[in-house]
């Protein structure tokens, strides 16, 4: 028994050593044949010698100048052999690998997983695209933004009520220059003006939520840069909220008592930002900030908003369309 063991692992190990000829492993890089031997070169030739004997054998052994002598598998296969060759050597990386594998034949699976490691990463480094992503991400924030910022103020410079407010302001302020007589500029003027109260409405509007005037603090790049600063004033308000309110009892102030509120009322940033001053005044007055009343106001605010839902006359016209089917549509309003 300890014989035929013997002999089995003998044939094993000459089987292996068939397979890896000085260093050289089927499967890897040229296989068995040595690529500086393929170009003609040799360890210590420069990158621009190796691609010197590349070019001079490709214009060689290119398969379109091959004679009738060599099949056309035999032209493909040689032309490989040499551009593979050139692939592993071309490379300073992949040919530090090579001359690694060659010094060093026992490490077999660290040259696979070099090798296949090597083959399956990315060309591009993925750190440049993941900036350029967020680049992208950022640009369109911002963009995005400013479009909705100008078109609300586009729509206030329409209403009346704040035309006629901008108008007034512009007046006071001087900003209004002499009205031209000549036709011609008639047309300038307007303009000026148009510019003039937009101004005003820009300067004097308190614009808030989502339509607000865009702060380039927000961009997505920005935060991730000052993700740690943010993290650590978070972790420090936090111990500090745990040290005040939960160990020394202390009662809340006006903006823990808004903190909270805002947590209880599940009101996202931008819906917050969004209330006006007495709005949160109310909600202080209401004592909101305890869980128990914000829950118990919620709910009373969902339950009428249904009925006034139920009520309206163009919510019952979508129900009768949703009860027959949105594949159905019926004009009939009775």
């Amino acid at each position: 028994m300890h014989l035929l063991l013997y002999l089995a692992s003998f044939l094993f190990v000459s089987q292996w050593h068939c397979t890896v000829v000085n260093g050289l492993v089927e499967g890897l890089y040229c296989g068995v044949e040595n690529c500086y031997d393929v170009l003609g070169v040799t360890r210590e030739s420069t990158k621009g010698e190796i691609s010197k004997s590349y070019r001079n054998l490709a214009r060689k052994f290119h398969p379109d100048v091959q004679g009738p002598d060599v099949t056309k598998e035999e032209a493909e296969n040689n032309f490989r052999r040499i551009a593979t060759a050139y692939e592993v050597l071309r490379d300073e990386a992949s040919r530090e690998d090579y001359d690694y594998m060659v010094d060093n034949p026992d490490e077999m699976w660290a040259h696979y997983y070099r090798y296949y490691r090597r083959r399956t990463a990315p060309n591009i480094d993925v750190r440049l695209i993941l900036a350029v992503m967020i680049t992208l991400v950022s640009g369109i924030q911002y963009y995005s933004w400013w479009e909705r910022y100008d078109s609300a103020i586009k729509y206030l410079a329409t209403v009346q009520k704040y035309r006629l407010a901008a108008m007034e302001i512009a007046k006071q302020e001087k900003m209004y220059g002499e009205p031209s007589k000549k036709i011609k500029d008639k047309a300038k003027d307007r303009e000026e003006k148009e510019m003039i109260i937009r101004k005003v409405i820009e300067e004097k509007m308190d614009i808030r939520g989502g339509y607000a005037k865009p702060n380039w603090r927000d961009v997505l790049w920005v935060q991730l840069i000052i993700s740690p600063y943010s993290l650590y004033c978070y972790l420090s308000w936090y111990m500090m909220w745990i040290y005040k309110f939960d160990i020394l009892k202390e009662e809340y102030g006006v903006e823990e008592k808004l903190y909270l509120i805002k947590k209880y009322l599940n009101l996202s940033h931008m819906d917050y930002d969004a209330l006006e001053d007495y709005t949160k005044e109310e909600y202080i007055e209401l004592e909101l900030w305890i869980k128990e009343k914000a829950l118990e106001w919620k709910a009373d605010k969902e339950e009428e908003t249904k009925r006034e839902l139920s009520q309206s006359s163009r919510y019952k016209a979508y129900r009768r369309y949703m009860k027959k089917g949105p594949g159905r549509m019926t004009f009939d309003d009775s």
